[in-house]
């Protein structure tokens, strides 16, 4: 998902809210009939063998459960797979859209999955999960695990021909990130499965009532406002679950619980939910296991998803190089990383709870001024996103693909056990004796 600005429902501006049961605009609203309308959704792309016409990766569609649905894309590199000898990581891919809207079969999506493929040479598998409120949580967790399980047993050919099984790793964005992350820790109590070698975050959902600093931010532009969030995680869950869920509030034992060998968690500063993903990779660090290998890439002024939606940025392409460093990484040096966070430091303001209402106590809130650089929307999404091709029409929204300004991606590379000090009020680290704070700039 890219960074969009809020803005209230047409329904709403039109006073005809009587058949809406559920409006969580601009991603999706549910009638009382049952009718859904998907509002962040791209279009259709087919699957294509013909990696010369594909820049470079060859791309098929493949059933993995015929009973669920579930499915999924896969990319190969043509450059990776015609390297003699050399057998190839893979990378299940789970796309983002809050559990609700998008697929792996989407322009966006296709789009991303084909550039990761190319540029880390693995075998991507893009998982096509069930979607809420049809098919509400724990669904698209199943889905995940029969794909995990899939690639495994290496079920499809170029899996059988190509895949290095003992490089495996779970990546996905947003609501993806956190379904990655179920899937590392249901994949760590079965040791019968697989070692998963690493897990990739980017932007992960994840959530509570007690707020933490960046969910105190409002700046009028911000992707996820936090009285938007705090209504998600009950609409996908079909109203069994609250904020506080540990699906979407995970338990630092449960974090410490994961056998993965590494984790990257990407964070974006202008994204409300920056701190739950500086929190997990808090825990990760803290883990007997992980010595080095948690890390934390920061991009500077941008907002969630920001790289889904503008991959030529300067800041997209270096998220892009740390994943790929990250991918192809087989010694034991710890890869440029943020210095990670105190846990004391994400805490909000006055330590505030949003109340039964979804009201948000009073708390010292933080203002940014609005980014002055618009994005550059070069898949034409615009102001209004196309109906799904090939699949069931869905209207489309009134969206305007957020606001950024130019920066750059902050990394700082962690040489012992210093931790950062706390240098303002949005608690990002500042370089510390024992580390180095590099800035790119293009």
């Amino acid at each position: 998902m890219s960074a969009t600005a809020f803005v209230s429902s047409p329904a709403k501006e039109k006073g005809a809210t009587d058949d809406i049961a559920v409006d969580l605009y601009p991603f999706i609203r549910e009638y009382k009939g049952g009718h859904v309308e998907r509002f962040l959704r791209s279009p259709f792309v087919p699957a294509s063998e013909d990696a010369a016409g594909n820049r470079g990766v060859a791309t098929k569609d493949v059933v993995i459960d015929k009973r669920t649905g579930v499915s999924a894309r896969l990319f190969l590199a043509s450059r990776a797979a015609a390297a003699a000898g050399e057998r190839l990581p893979v990378i299940v891919y789970i796309h983002g859209g809050s559990f609700c809207t998008e697929s792996a079969f989407c322009r966006t999506y296709n789009n991303y999955a084909k550039s990761l493929a190319a540029h880390t040479g693995a075998l991507v598998v893009s998982v096509e999960y069930r979607l809420a409120p049809e098919h509400p949580i724990p669904a698209a967790y199943d889905d995940a695990w029969t794909a995990l399980q899939w690639v495994a047993a290496l079920s499809d050919p170029w899996l059988a021909d190509y895949a290095d099984s003992e490089r495996t790793f779970l990546a996905g964005d947003s609501a993806g990130g956190n379904i990655a992350y179920h899937t590392a820790v249901r994949a760590s109590r079965d040791c019968r499965l697989m070692d998963i070698e690493g897990l990739v975050m980017v932007h992960p959902y994840f959530w509570g009532s007690e707020r933490l600093a960046s969910e105190t931010v409002r700046d009028g532009v911000s992707m996820f406002p936090p009285e938007l969030v705090d209504r998600l995680w009950p609409f996908v869950t079909a109203g069994h679950a609250g904020n506080d869920d540990p699906r979407i509030n995970p338990p630092a034992e449960e974090v410490a619980s994961l056998t993965c060998r590494r984790m990257l968690v990407a964070v974006a500063e202008k994204d409300s939910m920056r701190d739950r993903g500086r929190q997990l990779a808090a825990h990760m660090r803290d883990c007997a296991w992980s010595g080095d290998d948690v890390t934390l890439v920061e991009s500077e002024g941008e907002d969630h998803g920001f790289h889904l939606y503008n991959p030529l940025r300067a800041t997209s392409k270096k998220l892009m190089e740390s994943i790929v460093q990250f991918v192809n990484q087989r010694s034991v040096l710890p890869l440029p990383a943020a210095m990670l966070p105190e846990l004391h430091e994400l805490h909000g303001y006055g330590g505030n709870k949003t109340s039964e209402e979804g009201e948000t106590d009073d708390c010292d809130q933080l203002t940014l001024s609005v980014p002055a650089r618009p994005y550059i929307d070069i898949f034409g999404y615009g102001m209004a996103m196309k109906n799904w091709s090939g699949r069931k029409s869905m209207a489309s929204g009134c969206l305007q693909i957020g606001l950024g300004k130019t920066s750059n991606t902050r990394y700082g590379l962690s040489l012992g056990g210093v931790r950062p000090n706390k240098t303002n009020r949005l608690a990002l680290p500042a370089a510390a004796p024992g580390s180095s704070i590099i800035k790119n700039f293009f």
